[in-house]
């Protein structure tokens, strides 16, 4: 029993080691405006789109916004050339619009939030970091259990 116990454990422990945490998004972010720098925004709209598994690692992924808050890059491409800063969260909360404010202002930092974790299906506390790269903002979000 104890040994099963154990296990249970150890499988616990490497599925949170496994969990993206704040300094992979704030790395993947920054990945993502060194791309930018070096290769231009249209190409990383591109690879953004097209779900590059150097910029998409499943639940923590990079998007695109312009500084009028559509989004132009997108894994989830239905989300592609919409305005959402009008859209809130699971607790009334103008998530997006905190997300561009903070883009417009000190260029970096997190934002806080609840979305629907797509692995799980259910509403969770989600942070993301926001990086201004010129005249858009990469994003890139992690959930906290």
């Amino acid at each position: 029993m104890r040994a099963v116990f154990g296990i249970v454990l150890l499988l616990g422990s490497l599925q949170a080691l496994a969990a993206p945490n704040e300094k992979d998004a704030m790395a993947l972010a920054e990945k993502g405006a060194q791309f930018v720098r070096a290769h231009g925004k249209a190409e990383m709209i591109v690879r953004i789109n097209r779900k590059d598994p150097e910029f998409n690692q499943g639940t923590l992924y990079l998007a695109m916004r312009d500084m009028d808050g559509i989004t132009i890059a997108h894994p989830t491409t239905a989300l592609i050339g919409k305005n959402l800063l009008d859209v809130p969260d699971a607790d009334g909360k103008p998530f997006r619009q905190e997300m561009l404010a903070l883009a417009r202002g000190k260029g970096a930092g997190w934002v806080d939030y609840k979305f629907r974790n797509p692995q799980t299906g259910k509403v969770e506390a989600k942070s993301t970091y926001v990086l201004r790269v010129g005249d858009v903002a990469l994003e890139a979000g992690i959930y906290k259990h």
